[in-house]
């Protein structure tokens, strides 16, 4: 494979063309649609979709039954078919065809000197603006012609064709005529049942206030529950204004996001152009069991050789840095909200179920995942009516705790009204390393991962202890990014509690919602300035020692960095994608800092960029990790789902065995490093 060829790499390139239409002249249409192909041909794209009838234009009116027309369209599909040889893309042009005494509302399909398929509107308007019944015939499913002649070929008829390529196999087209979007059972949802992963709608729609608002939400909602790309383009210029105006919207939607829109009223020709996830959507629709659970007996699947560029031809999509992030602001409010609150809800939920009197015990660290928590524990105290006094926060300073850390962890607790106490473990650690015949048990400065090992146990051993005591249960703190990777100690440490709410939230998420909790005003200034003390302070495990001069103990210096861990998480759990996807997606995202869009808020000194060396070398511990871990997954406690990308409970999204071997994995990366030109480094 060429990794850096989109069509390699499971993208497709698609075009939705709006362009001039000459009324009543198939001649001036046919000569503009083949210039149009042409250029979707050059910029490498696979499909490229017209309007509807606009090979004659949707306003023809009595004209469509006028002889001269009819013998000018049948020239120029002709003509159409004859230019397809020399151009890659599948064409999708309207245009009307007859059958015996009828005449057809059609999209007619195209590729390299052939006529593929030909699919009559089924859904024929007569409302409103819309007269066709006066022109074109109204069937069912089961009325449309087997055949129709376009000059000397006989091209055969379908309710519902969907046009797979052999060589592209998740490259499965459907064409729908306008309409057959607006009635309560579309066309489109029994070829996607099918497994058509892109629908195009070829649309003559008359502009009138709201109706791009209406489009939209059409088009996005077939996107959606189809699990699949929908690609509107509809009339515009040229198209007579006797009554009616129209504004040549083209839209393209990947499984409800939207990928490209185009600039409506725009004069002249205009290619909206967008390279569509093919992997994405062949996973979302084998993973919904009940996707296909519908009648589509009036589908049929028509094969040809599509042969696309295999050559670098970029990418015309922006891939998001962030993926567990949104970078809208709305979206992202909206999400923060929802996180933030399915949190809550769910600790309410727990501590209602145990009892009136029962006490949250969490150890505070001065980091962000405890801070999370820390909040989420105050919020369902306060909504269940219940003093924040039987919080019960703990900082347990270890030996290489620093007064930065614990001293905002200490300022948090007693600003929010929590009952606060210092909890020193280091004579307790000391004992203990002595006792097992621990080389700094005799004063040795060994901080091996046993060192820091016994601290992170001792910590969550005095919690349970307390929880006990006190009538409390012990609220867990780790995040979803961590138990990925792994980085939590095992049975009494940082991996247990009695409940966890933070193993649905990202790392790369957490900063966000804690950023959202300031600004959403729900504290004072005092407590919202020692959040963000805490959002501006580097994740550290705070394990082993300093000596004078020496910077804190970093956990991404170790491990790598969580953006990069996140988004191989993300594509791993939402859609298993190859290794190769995911570095060509990183890639893509990552190589440049001053492209694409940052979340709002992110700092400035924190928008870094990654090269493929890079990339590679974070994925490959990162497989690494996750498969080794897999036992700590197994075991995890109770915790809330809040994305829907997926969570790691193996009573809910992640159920793997825990001897399971990232051989497979790792001998890919490996490959894929010595192909592009160096051997990836192996931490």
């Amino acid at each position: 494979m060429n990794f850096y060829s989109l069509y390699d790499q499971g993208f497709a390139r698609v075009a939705a063309v709006t362009l001039p239409v000459a009324l009543a002249d198939p001649a001036t249409n046919a000569r503009r649609i083949i210039e149009a192909a042409t250029e979707a041909h050059n910029q490498g794209c696979s499909l490229v979709v017209f309007p509807e009838l606009s090979l004659t234009g949707y306003t023809a009116e009595d004209l469509f039954l006028s002889d001269v027309m009819y013998d000018e369209v049948i020239k120029a599909l002709q003509e159409i078919k004859e230019a397809s040889k020399e151009l890659t893309p599948l064409i999708l042009v309207g245009s009307p065809l007859r059958h015996a005494a009828n005449l057809y509302n059609t999209a007619i399909a195209i590729h390299k000197g052939h006529f593929l398929a030909v699919k009559p509107k089924l859904h024929i308007p007569n409302y409103g603006e819309f007269y066709e019944v006066r022109w074109f015939a109204q069937i069912s499913a089961w009325q449309v012609p087997a055949e129709f002649k376009i000059g000397k070929d006989v091209v055969p008829g379908f309710a519902c064709p969907a046009l797979q390529a052999t060589d592209l196999p998740a490259f499965v087209v459907a064409p729908e005529i306008c309409e057959e979007l607006w009635v309560t059972s579309p066309v489109s949802a029994d070829a996607s049942a099918c497994g058509a992963t892109i629908i195009a709608n070829l649309s003559s729609s008359p502009v009138t206030v709201g109706r791009a608002r209406d489009r939209r939400l059409m088009c996005q909602s077939a996107s959606h529950r189809g699990a699949c790309a929908y690609i509107y383009t509809s009339s515009g210029e040229g198209e007579s204004t006797n009554d009616l105006a129209w504004d040549g919207q083209a839209l393209i939607y990947e499984a409800g996001d939207l990928v490209k829109e185009n600039q409506r009223f725009h004069r002249g020709l205009q290619l909206t152009i967008a390279d569509i996830d093919l992997d994405r959507l062949r996973h979302q629709q084998q993973r919904m069991n009940t996707f296909t659970h519908v009648s589509a007996e009036d589908t049929q699947v028509i094969e040809f050789e599509l042969n696309p560029p295999h050559t670098d031809l970029g990418l015309q999509r922006q891939i998001q840095r962030f993926p567990y992030v949104p970078s809208d602001p709305a979206t992202m409010d909206e999400d923060c909200f929802e996180a933030y609150n399915i949190q809550v809800s769910s600790l309410m939920r727990r501590l209602e179920s145990i009892g009136p009197n029962v006490k949250p015990v969490l150890g505070v660290s001065g980091g962000l995942d405890s801070t999370q928590a820390l909040l989420v524990c105050v919020e369902a105290m306060d909504r269940l009516g219940r003093p924040r006094e039987y919080i019960l926060t703990f900082t347990m300073p270890g030996f290489a705790t620093t007064e930065h850390t614990r001293s905002n962890a200490q300022a948090l607790s007693e600003a929010l009204g929590t009952t606060f106490e210092t909890l020193d473990i280091r004579p307790a650690a000391t004992q203990m390393l002595k006792e097992m015949g621990h080389p700094f048990g005799r004063g040795e400065e060994v901080y091996d991962v046993t060192f820091e090992n016994v601290q992170a146990g001792l910590r969550t051993d005095f919690l349970f202890r307390i929880a006990n005591a006190r009538g409390g249960i012990v609220i867990g703190t780790g995040d979803l990014s961590e138990l990925a990777l792994g980085w939590c100690t095992y049975g009494v440490g940082d991996h247990m509690s009695h409940y966890s709410v933070n193993p649905g939230v990202p790392k790369t998420l957490m900063q966000h919602l804690v950023r959202w909790v300031v600004s959403s005003g729900k504290f004072n200034e005092p407590v919202n300035d020692i959040l963000n003390s805490i959002l501006d302070t580097e994740i550290t495990p705070e394990l082993i020692p300093l000596k004078a001069g020496e910077e804190p103990q970093s956990t991404q210096s170790s491990i790598g960095p969580y953006s990069l861990h996140d988004f191989t998480l993300y594509y791993t759990l939402k859609y298993g994608y190859r290794v190769e996807k995911i570095a060509f997606r990183a890639w893509h995202a990552w190589r440049d800092a001053a492209a694409g869009e940052w979340p709002l808020g992110y700092p400035e000194g924190d928008r870094v960029q990654y090269g493929l060396e890079d990339i590679l070398m974070w994925q490959r511990l990162f497989f690494r990790r996750f498969f080794q871990n897999q036992f700590k997954r197994t075991a995890v406690p109770n915790g809330v789902k809040v994305l829907p990308a997926g969570s790691l409970s193996p009573r809910g999204d992640w159920r793997m065995p825990s001897d399971a071997l990232a051989d497979a994995w790792l001998r890919r990366i490996d490959d894929l490093g010595l192909s592009l030109g160096f051997e990836v480094v192996k931490k």
